[in-house]
């Protein structure tokens, strides 16, 4: 499971390169004068890079489905060590912990200056609502993993679309800060609708919910 959250670690930094690179050459070719155009181009930037992420994990479910495959030829029983389920948990979390990693070092490089946030009347919450974020960002690419590979294996793919659409509303949603409430309230209550699915599609209950509250 090590190596799954590894190999999908380096999945999404791929993803983020190309993704970086193409939108450094657009804006490279355009003029940085256009102040419409390179707003545009950064919109253009985060959809095409939420694009390729989810290509990326596409790519990754077919290579653990492949390795899967491998595992059962070769097991005495025929059965597999580790379930598509458990990939789809640890590829999640791989995928939410590099996002999140990335995030709290632009963020920290931020916070070196020069300037002081909200010296100019802006919100002073910059710091303090990015953290939320990146927690709502790692949790959200947890529970995407999970239905984008419960619909992979299922073939459903408007489960695959769901995610899709999802990652798009929630990346979508930052273009409205610094109004914070337009971008933390959508995205988390698309977790909470997340969490509730990847639950039960992952064999919760109401029942199962409430003994684990209860302890029992």
């Amino acid at each position: 499971q090590a190596l799954a959250l590894s190999c999908r670690a380096f999945f999404w930094l791929v993803s983020l390169l190309l993704s970086s690179l193409i939108w450094f050459i657009a804006v490279k070719a355009s003029d940085p004068r256009d102040e419409p155009l390179q707003k545009g181009l950064l919109i253009f930037g985060v959809m095409f890079s939420v694009l390729l992420q989810e290509a990326f994990r596409f790519l990754y479910y077919k290579l653990l489905r492949k390795a899967i495959e491998g595992l059962v030829a070769l097991s005495e029983d025929g059965c597999s060590p580790i379930s598509i389920q458990q990939m789809a948990y640890v590829a999640g979390v791989g995928f939410g912990l590099m996002s999140g990693a990335f995030s709290m070092i632009n963020l920290l490089a931020d916070a070196l200056g020069p300037g002081t946030v909200g010296i100019h009347g802006d919100s002073q919450l910059y710091f303090l609502t990015s953290a939320f974020m990146t927690m709502v960002l790692i949790f959200l690419h947890t529970f995407w993993g999970i239905l984008f590979f419960h619909g992979c294996e299922h073939r459903r793919w408007w489960e695959i679309m769901a995610v899709v659409v999802m990652h798009l509303a929630v990346s979508g949603s930052t273009f409205c800060n610094p109004l914070y409430v337009g971008s933390l309230v959508p995205s988390y209550l698309l977790m909470a609708a997340a969490a509730t699915w990847a639950y039960l599609l992952s064999g919760g209950s109401a029942q199962n919910l409430r003994r684990f509250l209860l302890c029992k």
